[in-house]
């Protein structure tokens, strides 16, 4: 289920960031939104690797959980590429858009 909104949120981040133009505040909370995704996605990893590490240490642990765990990391990685790559671009975006209106400000400013 989790993995499901995960990759829903994702979409909806990309499609929207993807729009030509996008103003300060929807960059700052797509920002906010990509970043707290990749936290929640680093933090699933996280949990899964010490589910595989009890899973290794225990004798009696099957197999197939281990296979279950390992697929669900293998799963996430990627999702939390995706999240990092889109909050740099984001990010980037954010810069320009800043340098852009800056440079507009002195041009106003050595106009009058």
């Amino acid at each position: 289920m989790a993995e499901a909104l995960d990759s829903t949120l994702g979409a909806r981040l990309r499609e929207i960031a993807g729009r030509e133009r996008l103003t300060e505040s929807e960059l700052r909370e797509l920002t906010r939104q990509a970043d707290g995704w990749a936290r929640t996605l680093r933090a699933q990893i996280r949990a899964s690797e010490r589910r595989l590490r009890r899973l290794t240490a225990d004798s009696s642990s099957g197999f197939a959980e281990l296979a279950d765990e390992l697929r669900r990391v293998e799963r996430l990685r990627p999702q939390l590429e995706e999240a990092d790559t889109l909050v740099d671009e984001l990010e980037q975006t954010a810069r320009t858009l800043r340098t852009a209106w800056l440079l507009g400000q002195a041009d106003s400013a050595r106009r009058i």
